[in-house]
């Protein structure tokens, strides 16, 4: 059993696979608490629902997606070992979206990195991860993305997402900033943009 705040299906919003379907299972439960967090309603670990593999199952057979996106939340704070392992054997491609902050359980095709400074990613999960996505709310989250990189390896994408209520900062220093640093790219909330899930 998953506790889960919700299931949809929508396209992915940010990052890399932009405008991908997916389905997306938001996870119930995170203690990182970032003051900007769009879905405070996935912090608390007993809130949600308990889900069985099979009623996800259910659940993605509606659809004709085959990406799965393990969002939150915090996703780690549940061991994701079984459950991924079930979902890649029906051949869905799994892809994670964490804070690093827990240890990593589940098999993926794609990790996507969120760090934050209150409660910083473990070292063990930066060699695994697929893209390194940074929050800027504000300037020193330049300073964070900078020292975050150094743990990534070469291949992995970097990306500078503006915090929804900040978009000014886009104009005012993020672009500034990739013409710095040309290996960031500028990841939007398309989904946010488009008014959908």
């Amino acid at each position: 059993m998953l506790s889960v705040l919700e299931t949809f299906l929508s396209i992915q919003g940010e990052g890399y696979h932009v405008g991908e379907s997916v389905f997306f299972i938001r996870t119930q439960g995170c203690d990182i608490g970032c003051h900007w967090c769009d879905e405070p309603n996935s912090w608390e670990l007993t809130g949600g629902e308990k889900l069985s593999y099979v009623e996800l199952i259910k659940r993605l057979k509606k659809t004709n997606t085959k990406k799965i996106v393990f969002t939150g939340g915090e996703p780690l704070i549940h061991d994701l070992q079984e459950i991924t392992a079930r979902l890649r054997d029906l051949g869905y491609v799994l892809h994670l979206e964490t804070s690093g902050a827990y240890p990593l359980t589940g098999t993926w095709d794609w990790i996507t990195l969120s760090p934050k400074k209150n409660k910083p990613p473990l070292r063990s999960i930066y060699s695994l991860i697929s893209e390194l996505k940074v929050i800027i709310y504000n300037k020193h989250d330049f300073e964070w993305a900078l020292e975050q990189k150094k743990h990534v390896k070469k291949s992995c994408l970097l990306y500078l997402q503006p915090e929804w209520s900040r978009m000014e900062i886009v104009k005012s220093s993020i672009l500034d900033f990739i013409c710095l640093y040309p290996e960031w790219k500028l990841s939007l909330q398309t989904h946010k943009i488009l008014d959908i899930k």
